[in-house]
């Protein structure tokens, strides 16, 4: 999700700071830092801004922080009699760069949790394709990969270029009356444009790496 859905919301906190002051009370000093933090990472397009691997790459510590936890489960549940599967997915991937600097840190975080505890992990790392540049550059991302999602709720935005939670309400009915869509995009998957994305990121990603696991993510799934 994108990082604003983890904060306060910037109004209230903005209002409830107001108030205290009107009053001529001193606004808690929680409320002021937390407002600061807020507006310093506030976005105007949240869903196309600091999320997935650009918040992991950017945030220093926490893909190992978030892998740590996974791989300690894993080792609690092998310890209890348990045979996890866990796998590892690195969203919002565009360029093959970004996979690779990630799956070093998790590679070097799974190596030291399996020395630390003597059980050996192998938590596949792979990547949601939700971009359309990741498709088309599926190829070298497959290289870091060991299987791919195909995101395509999100791959259809990206590539239509519109905001789901906003077109459905905004156009889609005229758009399907005037024929410009058959059925909604969301519901069925568009064969001329996400499905060429589709078609390439599977054929590329295989022909990079042959034993390149492929699943879907979404309604189209």
């Amino acid at each position: 999700p994108p990082l604003h859905e983890f904060l306060p919301d910037r109004t209230e906190l903005a209002v409830r700071i107001a108030r205290q002051e009107a009053v001529g009370r001193a606004p808690a000093a929680r409320d002021r830092a937390l407002l600061s933090a807020v507006e310093r990472m506030h976005e105007e397009n949240p869903m196309l801004g600091l999320r997935g691997v650009r918040l992991g790459l950017v945030a220093p510590g926490l893909v190992a922080m978030q892998v740590r936890a996974l791989a300690e489960a894993v080792v609690a549940r092998k310890r209890a009699g348990g045979d996890p599967r866990a796998e590892i997915m690195v969203p919002l991937v565009g360029a093959a760069e970004e996979l690779h600097l990630v799956r070093n840190e998790v590679d070097a975080v799974l190596a030291d949790v399996a020395k630390e505890s003597g059980v050996p992990l192998d938590c596949p790392v792979g990547t949601m394709i939700e971009l359309p540049r990741a498709a088309l550059t599926a190829g070298r991302i497959a290289r870091d990969a060991h299987f791919f999602s195909l995101g395509t709720n999100d791959l259809t935005q990206t590539t239509w270029g519109f905001s789901r939670d906003d077109a459905e309400a905004a156009f889609f009915p005229a758009y399907l009356d005037r024929g410009v869509f058959e059925r909604s995009p969301f519901e069925t998957i568009d064969r001329e444009g996400v499905g060429r994305l589709v078609e390439i990121a599977v054929a590329e990603g295989r022909a990079s790496r042959p034993d390149l696991t492929v699943g879907v993510c979404g309604e189209h799934g």
